[in-house]
């Protein structure tokens, strides 16, 4: 029986939404997602775009992951990411989340999203991406594997943190970041952005032991 509690979707249901509104409702799916600006360059010139699907891949070696859109339309940041093999990841802070949703606009091939956002372009040691200076958070990362998802054309790149630059004061000395203390932003569904705050950080779970905070004796 159906929970009377919460309201049901069927597939069926699903297909027949207005396209905009199934857009919106499985966007906001997967909760509250990082805000990275992912930023690129030609050699000639800029790119920065908004990326929310920025993803942990693996530690060992260091791997992030991120979806970017069909590349069935000229797509800046795929096409430099595959010419130069190199991009910089960095996080959105609360305070310029307008900046940064400025980038999802299509601007066309020879405007910078830095030039018509704001934001500052920095290079770092000669890495041929821009980082973004304002991000409290920054990975210089070097493309490991790119290829296109069958089910929907959406292209998975993966690549490997070679560096990364983090605000002074929000770094533990366990390697746990502080991302209150960064004012990260996050963003829910295609458009809406929130500050989040921490709960609780737990201590290792076992099956023989109840739950505790971090720190704490069990």
């Amino acid at each position: 029986m159906t929970d009377p509690s919460m309201r049901h979707f069927s597939s069926a249901a699903i297909n027949e939404l207005e396209k905009q509104t199934r857009t919106n409702l499985i966007n906001c799916l997967s909760g509250y997602k990082g805000a990275n600006l992912v930023g690129t360059t030609d050699g000639k010139r800029d790119n920065l775009a908004i990326i929310s699907s920025v993803f942990h891949v693996g530690a060992h070696p260091p791997l992030q992951g991120m979806l970017l859109r069909p590349h069935t339309v000229p797509r800046q940041t795929l096409e430099n990411i595959r010419e130069t093999g190199v991009y910089t990841i960095n996080a959105v802070s609360a305070g310029w989340t307008d900046k940064a949703h400025q980038t999802s606009a299509r601007y066309d091939e020879h405007t910078s999203e830095f030039d018509a956002t704001g934001l500052t372009p920095l290079k770092e040691d000669g890495f041929a991406a821009p980082f973004v200076a304002q991000s409290p958070l920054r990975m210089a990362m070097a493309a490991k594997e790119i290829s296109t998802l069958q089910c929907n054309q959406t292209v998975l790149v993966i690549g490997r943190v070679l560096d990364i630059y983090v605000m002074e004061g929000a770094t533990g000395e366990d390697g746990q970041l502080d991302l209150e203390k960064m004012n990260l932003a996050c963003i829910s569904g295609l458009d809406t952005y929130h500050r989040a705050e921490p709960i609780a950080r737990y201590a290792y779970a076992k099956p023989d032991k109840p739950v505790t905070l971090a720190g704490k004796n069990a």
